[in-house]
């Protein structure tokens, strides 16, 4: 009883890591370059994003908790299901070097539709072994195809720079 309260932490938080770490390493292109792009009207504030990261983060992480959990753990059941999630939270986290680090709209947007094929293939494996779990990758879906379209508009919408140019 005691260790599943620490692989219920180190699942739920693991997502927190890497979305950390891509805040970090970019925290100082976010505020000075993003404002300067063309963004569409429906675009969510700024101070939005690191709330309903923090939310998607923490129900995607438990999620993972309850697959690996209903599949006995690190089991050969367990390799395509966690893989999928694996693959699909490495793709999360290198949207915002693509983005905010190197300023490639075209591989931000190659990565995130992606990212929505590896996130619906997880969803499907998992809604056979624990439909909770699914339901809470639900938001997370939701929020990666406003996502999706936002990285569209503004890769659409800000044409990138030759080399040579100034910004």
């Amino acid at each position: 009883q005691g260790r599943m309260w620490a692989y219920t932490v180190g699942f739920t938080v693991l997502p927190h890591v890497g979305g950390f770490l891509g805040w970090f390493i970019n925290r100082k292109e976010m505020p000075v370059w993003y404002e300067k792009l063309k963004k569409p009207s429906w675009c969510p504030p700024r101070k939005i994003f690191p709330v309903a990261w923090t939310v998607l983060y923490t129900g995607m992480g438990y999620a993972s908790y309850l697959i690996w959990k209903d599949l006995g753990g690190c089991s050969s059941k367990a390799i395509v299901p966690l893989g999928l999630y694996g693959a699909q939270l490495a793709l999360n986290w290198a949207w915002p070097p693509f983005f905010f680090g190197a300023r490639n709209l075209k591989m931000a947007l190659i990565d995130i539709l992606c990212l929505d094929g590896l996130a619906i293939g997880t969803m499907c494996s998992w809604y056979r072994i624990n439909k909770i779990a699914t339901l809470l990758m639900v938001p997370y879906l939701g929020w990666l195809a406003m996502a999706t379209c936002l990285t569209i508009h503004i890769w659409k919408d800000n044409p990138e720079q030759k080399p040579g140019k100034s910004e």
